[in-house]
């Protein structure tokens, strides 16, 4: 007991200086951290306000934490805050915003009514939102993956399927007949979405838009993005249901074009292969540069 309590002397001629015992933290670490902690506030918020049968404030937090969550990431970049801290906090905030929330909403709004169908469907989706970020958080420190690869995600991103599997509540907001969107249909829907999420079909991330822009076009691009926050915020049910079904009409594209660059990088492995130069030394076209995550 004696090595925990070392006797403090005050008359000692060569005092230790005071040690600290934090070590200070940059600002530009934790910014990124509290927009993310803003991310998952905003998740928690839905699932009261679907508790509280207020759908359209519960919607609309889950939309604030989709946008929320594509900020901390460039945030991170933009001020070389990236940290492993702060990938662990953005998937456990991924996974209640993007799995728990969407799924107790859709079981609010009407999956309730077909009992443990309704809540089996919205089990499925969160735990298929887990297993996604697991296999998103595995694959980054993958090394063997072609560097167009960077510019795709396997399966669709848990902000986007959060997004898309609330499309049948955005129907009925709009003021369509609940026949369009009935509880059973939206529970198939909502395992459909699950399956996306953890399936291997390619969806382009979009992560280098915006990366380069022309001074000619910031302008033009700040009228469009004022326009699109205006018609948002006064249609809201009807901007997010017509970009969820383009986003999902768009998916087969993006496995086509991932086909075309994987084709293209195994002929050009196997030219170099022919030639006698190593994989390694193998050119990937400009478009391929992996990006770091936060």
């Amino acid at each position: 007991m004696s090595n925990f309590f070392v006797p403090f002397e005050p008359d000692s001629d060569s005092p230790e200086p005071p040690r600290r015992r934090f070590q200070a933290v940059p600002a530009r670490i934790l910014i990124p951290n509290l927009v993310t902690l803003l991310a998952l506030c905003a998740g928690l918020t839905g699932i009261r306000m679907a508790i509280e049968g207020r759908m359209e404030l519960a919607l609309g937090a889950i939309v604030l934490a989709a946008v929320l969550d594509g900020m901390d990431g460039r945030l991170a970049r933009m001020l070389k805050g990236t940290s492993r801290f702060g990938a662990e906090l953005d998937s456990l905030s991924d996974f209640v915003c993007f799995g728990v929330a969407p799924g107790l909403v859709l079981y609010m709004w009407g999956l309730e009514t077909l009992g443990s169908v309704g809540w089996i469907a919205a089990l499925a989706f969160a735990i298929c939102a887990a297993l996604r970020l697991a296999r998103f958080n595995v694959m980054l420190e993958d090394p063997n993956r072609p560097a167009f690869a960077a510019d795709f995600f396997t399966g669709v991103p848990a902000p986007l399927g959060a997004i898309c599997v609330l499309l049948p509540v955005y129907v009925e907001l709009i003021g369509l007949p609940r026949l369009v969107a009935s509880p059973a249909v939206a529970a198939f829907y909502t395992l459909a979405i699950a399956l996306l999420m953890v399936s291997k079909l390619p969806a382009y991330s979009g992560k280098k838009l915006g990366s380069r822009i022309p001074r000619d076009a910031v302008l033009p691009l700040f009228v469009c993005i004022v326009l699109f926050v205006a018609v948002l915020v006064t249609w809201p049910w009807t901007v997010l249901s017509v970009l969820s079904v383009a986003y999902l009409a768009a998916l087969p594209f993006s496995a086509l074009r991932f086909a075309r660059l994987s084709r293209e990088h195994e002929a050009r492995l196997k030219a170099a292969k022919a030639a006698g130069f190593p994989p390694a030394h193998v050119g990937e076209p400009a478009e391929g540069r992996p990006d770091q995550l936060n």
